[in-house]
């Protein structure tokens, strides 16, 4: 059986194209998920499509992704971090 402590997540890593590396908290990254996800609606992922609601889909893309190609040459990759051991 898996240690609990190993799904916990502090932060995430944000990386977009042609910006910093940030470091964001949950509530951030879904806020960032939730504009990303209204504002490409059309041209996301066939399995992300298929969730009804914009909640579920961030709720998705957290559990299950870690990047997003947005547009050609545009992408946004996220990656859970613990900040302490």
């Amino acid at each position: 059986m898996s240690d609990s402590l190993m799904f916990n997540t502090d932060a995430y890593v944000l990386l977009e194209t042609d910006r910093p590396e940030q470091i964001l908290t949950p509530a951030e990254m879904a806020a960032k998920l939730q504009e990303i996800v209204t504002k490409f609606a059309n041209e996301l992922p066939i399995d992300v499509l298929a969730i009804n609601g914009i909640e579920n889909q961030v709720k998705y893309l957290l559990d299950t992704s870690c990047e997003l190609d947005l547009a050609p040459g545009e992408y946004l990759q996220w990656y859970a971090v613990r900040l302490e051991k």
